[in-house]
């Protein structure tokens, strides 16, 4: 889970998933969105699946991308037992 709080610090990062989270993408129809070098959105987007927040699948020349809604439930669930959800437990102090 350190990995996936590591890769969700990055702004970048988390415009990638934002982007993802109205469906799956090739990695050029991502690089388009920014402004910076197709390698270095590589990078984030290899930190991204490293961490597990993003899958992969080759389609012919084009690598396709989509969230993999599996570890943001995970991530919600440890909020969710952190006392997050409800508020925490100090609140009331």
């Amino acid at each position: 889970m350190g990995d996936a709080f590591k890769a969700l610090a990055d702004p970048t990062r988390r415009h990638i998933l934002e982007l993802l989270s109205g469906g799956e993408m090739t990695a050029g129809d991502i690089a388009a969105q920014f402004q910076m070098a197709k390698p270095s959105i590589s990078h984030h987007l290899s930190i991204l699946k490293a961490a597990g927040l993003v899958t992969d699948e080759r389609r012919g020349q084009n690598i396709v991308y989509c969230l993999n809604l599996t570890v943001f439930q995970e991530l919600m669930k440890w909020f969710y037992d952190m006392g997050f959800a409800r508020g925490g437990e100090n609140d009331e102090q």
